[in-house]
């Protein structure tokens, strides 16, 4: 297992790069994620412009003006937080790759550093402002194709996605929320996938409203982006061992699969991040020295070549499909398969109501698949004069 980046290029070239600790493995594959996933969304958005389905919408924007009070404090304040920790992590850089999270969350920081950041971001903010200053500020008329708002929606769906999929954690693991709240809100570690779908496309269909986006093309164009982009972040659950592994699985590897790695089959995260597990021999001077006894089924990989398939799949569907919003629905009823299956052999916390017992992916995944039968029925009806 590779925590950060740097435990992976040590392995695969020999290299020992120690400011590469800072970038966790976790972080980095979520990161591509996001980034595969707006190409393709972006590939979408414009296939539907060329076809006429997404027309390009007027938007006036005020020229000239000079920089104003709320945009100088807005200015200040963000570089008053960089500063506060760039200067305090280039004065401890070696205790900093050590600890990046731990670094990141703190509350220390150095405070000339951050009078310094604050002061020239608002200068450059003012300097930014004055250079494109007029005599008297106009407003022009612009074009805005739905593509270009990629940019902005994907940043949305990183932020929401996060608060999200804290919040259904936090929800899921109540107990250990009550017992350190600040530190279960402020950890990189536990995040709920449903909980960052639904948070986020809340607020990607607000901002489509609001922007005049046709919700029904918005989500469908979405739909290829969202499963390529699950399937890109699973890697970093499986690289970094962050918990989101499967049952003990001591059964041994099956006929079928004899042409596989053992691991496949079952695994034991060695070097997980969240050092959980037993010691490992010989293992000195180093931050994740655990590993899984008993090993477990390796769920995270079982979901990216799961996910890689289905993305290829609504990628093939997307010119066949006529009636707008059924691709979604699609990729809400495979979702729900997918999850509700893995949840059969995947660590998870349980909830019990009137003797049964279910996971909350198991109910979220269950409830997404019926209104994906729902969506295809009734957008299908809808829509059927166009199909």
């Amino acid at each position: 297992m590779y925590p950060s980046i740097y435990y992976a290029v040590k392995d695969l070239f020999g290299l020992d790069l120690p400011f590469l600790k800072m970038i966790q493995s976790f972080g980095f594959f979520v990161a591509m994620g996001f980034l595969v996933a707006s190409y393709f969304w972006t590939k979408e958005l414009q296939r539907k412009e060329q076809e006429g389905l997404l027309e390009p919408q007027k938007i006036k924007t005020l020229k000239g003006a000079k920089a104003t009070t709320a945009e100088l404090i807005t200015a200040a304040i963000v570089g008053f937080l960089i500063g506060y920790k760039l200067v305090f992590v280039a004065l401890n850089f070696k205790a900093f790759t050590e600890n990046t999270q731990g670094f990141l969350l703190s509350t220390e920081g150095n405070m000339m550093g951050a009078i310094l950041g604050a002061a020239i971001s608002a200068y450059l903010k003012f300097r930014e402002n004055e250079k494109v200053k007029l005599p008297k500020p106009i407003l022009v008329e612009e074009t805005m194709l739905a593509h270009q708002h990629v940019g902005t929606m994907t940043l949305i769906a990183a932020l929401f996605g996060i608060l999200g999929a804290k919040i259904f954690h936090n929800l899921e693991n109540w107990d250990e929320f009550v017992v350190d709240p600040v530190g279960a809100l402020l950890s990189f570690s536990g995040l709920t996938m449903y909980g960052g779908l639904i948070v986020a496309a809340i607020a990607l269909i607000i901002y489509g409203r609001k922007n005049k986006i046709p919700v029904t093309h918005l989500i469908d164009t979405s739909a290829p982006a969202l499963m390529i982009g699950y399937a890109i972040g699973r890697i970093g659950c499986h690289v970094s061992g962050d918990g989101d592994w499967g049952i003990d699985n001591l059964s041994p590897k099956p006929n079928w699969l004899s042409w596989a790695p053992d691991w496949v089959w079952s695994y034991d995260y060695p070097n997980n991040v969240n050092s959980v597990g037993e010691p490992i021999a010989n293992c000195i001077g180093e931050r994740y020295c655990n590993h899984l006894v008993p090993p477990v089924f390796p769920t995270p990989f079982y979901e990216t070549l799961m996910c890689v398939f289905l993305f290829f799949v609504l990628w093939n569907l997307r010119k066949r499909i006529k009636a707008p919003g059924v691709l979604f629905s699609v990729y809400l009823i495979f979702n729900g398969i997918e999850r509700f299956f893995i949840e059969q052999i995947r660590v998870n916390t349980l909830y019990h109501v009137n003797g049964f017992a279910f996971t909350q992916a198991e109910l979220i995944s269950s409830l997404l698949f019926f209104i994906g039968l729902t969506g295809v029925w009734y957008f299908n009806k809808k829509f059927k004069v166009q199909s």
